[in-house]
């Protein structure tokens, strides 16, 4: 499965990375809306491997900073392997990206932090007029889903372990 992942990454890395759009269609869930754009082979790997994708498809509603194949892409391949193979760490990783409520764009941009689900904030700023979520880049806000809202990042953002 690692390979899988991997080789996927890889992939997903020397192409261009379609993202869902802003007016996807909003009968899908958090989880059908990453499986259905193509762009999250990674998140949605390892949203299997941790066991969330029922909780991810349920009634929220969420706010998650997902990031891309190509922000996985960017973590030394063996430490993705080290992470996918331990669930409690890619838990706390995963949870670490998933805001409790449906937080727009407009309202992110209001805040200084956020606290997620794993229970540490993340840090928000808006930077020349970026959105920034721990250092890392909304790069398209508010694709929304039936039970919460997606804000795509351009890397993967880590709590205190």
């Amino acid at each position: 499965m690692v390979m899988n992942i991997l080789s996927s990454v890889a992939v997903a890395a020397s192409m261009m990375v379609a993202t869902p759009e802003k007016d996807q269609d909003p009968s899908m869930n958090i989880v059908e809306v990453a499986v259905s754009a193509g762009s999250f082979n990674t998140l949605v790997a390892a949203v299997q491997a941790a066991g969330l994708v029922e909780t991810l498809s349920g009634e929220g509603p969420f706010t998650v900073f997902a990031p891309t194949d190509e922000a996985f892409a960017q973590i030394p391949e063996d430490q993705l392997n080290a992470l996918l193979a331990d669930k409690e760490a890619l838990t706390a990783v995963l949870t670490y990206h998933v805001v409790a409520g449906k937080v727009m764009a407009e309202d992110v941009v209001k805040l200084t932090s956020a606290e997620t689900v794993n229970g540490q904030s993340v840090d928000i700023q808006v930077m020349d007029g970026k959105v920034m979520v721990d250092g890392a880049e909304v790069i398209t806000a508010d694709v929304e889903a039936s039970n919460g809202v997606i804000h795509i990042i351009n890397k993967v953002i880590l709590p205190d372990m």
